[in-house]
């Protein structure tokens, strides 16, 4: 017989903590590898910069619209699911108070700098001459969310975040999205040193002023690329930094229109 105690619980064995805190890998396997993957979404994007950048109107809507799926179908190749991309089912809910919480604090700032006589010029912008309420609405409500943050947020924070992130972990998913969304912004602010009036009379209107303020936007898009990028990890939801971003843009053009 043995010298045991029958009551003696079987001793459990010892749980493998690097395994535990690796995402789970289930269904990542496709036909297409992943950093063939992240290859493919990076000509994507390129490509795409330059479309919806010369695009306009309906057309645009529909390139960012295309662009979009496409990139999900990209991700889908690799293997990938939803909540890769940050929009698991059981995220979305957590995902929206974040969203609505960040909207909340954009929209009281902004009412704030827009108020004070030292942060007033931030909102001026000449690309506001001539717009009208129909136009701003359609702005705000439709392309902002279509044409920007849909297309942006997916390829950034969504495809590119969590194709990266499973091969290299949160912090290069974190480096390269950032550094490619600071990219993103060259063509569109080839001319933001001559538009913003604020921005005018720091670069002035020569070449070197132009390329320095390029290069100012491509500096300050890349570390809000770094904030979005942490707004996806903390909440595990793309709509978090959704929100923020619509609300970024969408409440400059407001304020940017309201103000004589």
């Amino acid at each position: 017989m043995s010298s045991r105690d029958p009551g003696d619980a079987e001793p459990r064995p010892v749980q493998d903590l690097g395994s535990a805190r690796r995402p789970p890998r289930s269904g990542w396997r496709g036909p297409l590898g992943t950093r063939w993957a992240v290859v493919l979404v990076v000509a994507v994007l390129a490509a795409a910069n330059l479309l919806l950048n010369h695009w306009t109107g309906p057309l645009r809507l529909a390139a960012a619209v295309a662009v979009t799926a496409l990139l999900l179908g990209v991700l889908r190749g690799a293997g990938g699911t939803w909540a890769d991309a940050g929009l698991a089912p059981g995220t979305r809910a957590r995902g929206a108070r974040w969203a609505l919480a960040l909207m909340g604090i954009v929209g009281v700032c902004y009412a704030v700098a827009a108020l004070l006589p030292a942060t007033r010029p931030l909102f001026e912008d000449q690309r506001y001459e001539g717009m009208s309420g129909a136009e701003l609405a359609v702005r705000v409500l439709v392309v902002v969310p279509v044409g920007t943050v849909l297309v942006e947020e997916v390829a950034f924070r969504g495809v590119l975040y969590g194709l990266v992130r499973r091969t290299g972990g949160a912090v290069r998913a974190t480096v390269v999205s950032s550094l490619l969304f600071g990219l993103w912004h060259v063509v569109p602010s080839l001319h933001l040193s001559t538009a913003k009036p604020v921005l005018t009379d720091v670069f002035g209107e020569s070449a070197l002023g132009s390329a320095l303020a390029v290069a100012a936007a491509v500096l300050f898009t890349a570390a809000g690329g770094a904030v979005f990028c942490e707004l996806r990890r903390r909440s595990d939801s793309l709509l978090a930094p959704m929100g923020l971003h619509w609300a970024l843009n969408s409440f400059g053009y407001v304020a940017g229109f309201v103000l004589p």
